[in-house]
């Protein structure tokens, strides 16, 4: 997997097609980006909480060039942290998800 250095044990790019065609989205070379850049980050930030606000501001700052979140809404409109992650094939940072609400994926 050349172009998916840092992709978790198991994951293959085709489970992220099956899982976004399930959530009506088409996956452009722009998704995929940012699905790399995802997997890059919990790769190097290896432990076993990962900050979902770090996270988000990471993906900010690596997108600010194409428009930053708004750039990443547009491509994951349920939220490029929850939506993105789940398609990287990685777990939802602690606090991104509330369950006494239910999730917003």
């Amino acid at each position: 997997m050349a172009q998916f250095p840092n992709a978790p044990k198991g994951w293959r790019p085709v489970d992220a097609e099956k899982i976004a065609k399930q959530q009506n989205i088409t996956l452009t070379t722009d998704h995929w980006e940012v699905i790399r850049a995802l997997q890059r980050y919990f790769k190097l930030h290896d432990k076993p909480q990962i900050n979902r606000r770090e996270l988000t501001d990471a993906l900010d700052e690596k997108f600010h060039i194409k428009g930053g979140k708004k750039y990443l809404y547009r491509l994951f409109p349920k939220g490029p942290v929850s939506q993105g992650c789940m398609l990287a094939g990685l777990s939802n940072p602690a606090g991104n998800v509330d369950q006494s609400f239910g999730s917003v994926v």
